[in-house]
């Protein structure tokens, strides 16, 4: 490999490197997420570094010019990190439908009970029904996250709007 593809090669893996970690500082990336890359940069850092492993690979995937095996295990991984992303927003996209028709299917619900018998709703034995008047709700544990939890709470849309 040539000196000057080499220091572009190893260039490229410590921006990749140093992009990863910025965007982690700022929360725009989350952990999980960091790992795959800053995996990635790893290999591609160490690929460059090494030349005669880069020369091996090149030679066992049949490319003649070792750079170039280098930017096509580079777009390869990229692809399989885009089909990774295509599940996850798929399933997120799946989730959100369901979490919608939760949604309307509550509100739904509160709009077929009569207004004085929800006047009349306390909040489960023990609980407090002078902060559900005016304040937010409690949060949520991880596990109250089904519509019936919510009113099994004392907690009410209506009620928590003023």
């Amino acid at each position: 490999m040539h000196t000057r593809v080499q220091i572009a090669s190893i260039v490229f893996a410590l921006l990749v490197f140093a992009a990863v970690f910025e965007l982690v500082r700022r929360r725009y990336l989350r952990e999980r997420y960091a790992i795959l890359w800053l995996g990635a940069a790893l290999v591609l850092l160490v690929l460059a570094v090494w030349k005669n492993l880069l020369t091996t690979v090149s030679k066992a995937i049949g490319i003649y010019y070792p750079p170039n095996a280098f930017f096509v295990i580079a777009f390869a991984f990229l692809l399989l990190l885009l089909l990774h992303f295509s599940a996850v927003v798929s399933r997120l996209a799946d989730e959100t439908r369901v979490l919608a028709q939760r949604l309307a299917l509550q509100e739904e619900h509160s709009r077929q009970q009569p207004a004085d018998a929800r006047a009349d709703e306390t909040p489960v034995a023990g609980g407090d029904p002078e902060p559900l008047a005016g304040g937010d709700p409690e949060p949520l544990a991880s596990g109250d996250r089904e519509p019936g939890q919510l009113a099994a709470r004392g907690w009410s849309p209506r009620r928590s709007s003023g």
